[in-house]
């Protein structure tokens, strides 16, 4: 469970992972060092899920603004 996320990792994958991660700490019944473990898997997954959503979020901003740039240079003509 530990070591850094492999930085191919899909959002689907991350989340998937994050959801289970989330799931076996709510569940107990494991050590604290396991407890940390998953923790710290958590955080990476999550880091993982955010740089994703930013990045869609990027993208459709951009696309948003082209789009906004044509409509404002066809309303010149």
């Amino acid at each position: 469970m530990t070591g850094k996320v492999d930085e191919a990792l899909g959002y689907e994958q991350a989340r998937d992972e994050l959801i289970e991660v989330v799931r076996r700490l709510e569940a107990g019944g494991t050590t604290l060092e396991e407890s940390l473990a998953l923790w710290e898997r958590g955080e990476e997954l999550a880091k993982v899920c955010r740089r994703w959503l930013e990045g869609a979020r990027a993208r459709l901003d951009a696309a948003l603004a082209e789009e906004e740039s044509q409509d404002g240079d066809a309303g010149a003509e």
